[in-house]
């Protein structure tokens, strides 16, 4: 979000059921690039809901704000791919206190060898609609984001 100074740093989660857990996306202060200062973090999914669930629990992906006329491009909507956790969409607008706006977590595709979603990737396209795919057997799920 470099017109406003700011840096969106997603961790990745590695390890299956929670075993690397935090994984988390930050809110970077990187107006002296010189000196970037981690300001905050965005809101967690429930530990207690995900960890467990199989599969990998915790920040992965982020949508870009491509440069380009066919893409989302926003300086406070954030979308991410947290793998069981589904994806979620957050308000930057207060840097220091990250709001989740909304989230979209399928049941578990048959014969998934993690036993959850594991969704890996996310794209919002100028239209706003949220491409987003499993990383096993869930295929590609199309969303449409109204916010």
């Amino acid at each position: 979000l470099f017109d406003r100074g700011l840096w969106i740093v997603s961790d990745e989660c590695v390890q299956d059921n929670g075993a690397d857990w935090p994984k988390l996306v930050w809110v970077v202060d990187a107006r002296n690039e010189a000196n970037p200062v981690p300001i905050g973090t965005f809101p967690a999914p429930p530990y207690e809901a995900f960890a467990k669930r199989g599969g990998r629990f915790g920040a992965h992906n982020l949508h870009e704000n491509l440069p380009v006329p066919t893409s989302f491009q926003s300086d406070t909507l954030i979308i991410g791919s947290f793998f069981n956790a589904g994806v979620r969409v957050y308000d930057t607008t207060n840097p220091y206190q990250v709001q989740e706006v909304a989230y979209f977590v399928p049941g578990a595709p048959k014969l998934s060898p993690a036993g959850a979603i594991q969704l890996n990737d996310v794209y919002v396209d100028d239209r706003r609609i949220v491409y987003t795919v499993d990383r096993f057997t869930g295929g590609l799920y199309v969303l449409e984001m109204n916010l």
